[in-house]
């Protein structure tokens, strides 16, 4: 069921190196991502591939992690993505992207967690020295990068605190729990 896959569709930031993602099914996750929806059904969108190792490790050091996890930087050595799918912008077809790269984005992660692997949506991008190492061309704008592996950790959802805090945060088991907003909450009329 869909609702399913949404669960398991976490920000999963550590990864088993051992299950590696191959290019065939990198390849297969754009492809529902080329079938989605898209504004004014421009297509602008373009994806750049990697599940070799050099190259993941010229993605990775381009990216930050977590932001709300202070004391953490990013994923150990031997919890790394093992593959990426960078979503780039054609301003030569438009130079407004819109929500596309975020349905594109949902729908890859759909496919990942459908096929049994997870993954984090990062905009936090390192962009001119991403562009610069990979070479990418002017004309594409780097949007988003999708941080691709077999997950190595456990996500929690639960209730927002009285507070209201949003921050996720990890527990002594390096369980990671995000607090989610009630339906009431979020439903206005």
């Amino acid at each position: 069921m869909l609702r399913d896959l949404i669960l398991k569709n976490r920000s999963y930031r550590r990864f088993h190196q051992h299950e590696m993602i191959g290019e065939e099914t990198l390849r297969e996750l754009v492809d529902l991502a080329r079938l989605s929806p898209s504004a004014k059904n421009m297509q602008p969108l373009k994806f750049m591939l990697s599940c070799d190792s050099a190259k993941n490790s010229v993605v990775f050091r381009h990216l930050i992690w977590a932001a709300y996890l202070k004391d953490w930087s990013g994923p150990d050595k031997d919890e790394q993505p093992t593959g990426y799918i960078i979503i780039l912008g054609d301003t030569l077809i438009s130079t407004a992207f819109g929500c596309d790269q975020g349905i594109a984005a949902q729908s890859i992660m759909l496919g990942a967690v459908e096929k049994g692997f997870g993954g984090c949506i990062i905009a936090s991008i390192k962009r001119e020295g991403l562009r610069n190492d990979l070479k990418i061309a002017d004309h594409l704008e780097i949007l988003l990068v999708l941080a691709l592996g077999k997950p190595k950790e456990t996500v929690i959802i639960e209730n927002l605190g009285e507070d209201g805090d949003i921050k996720y945060w990890r527990d002594e088991k390096e369980q990671h729990h995000v607090p989610k907003r009630s339906l009431n909450e979020l439903i206005v009329n």
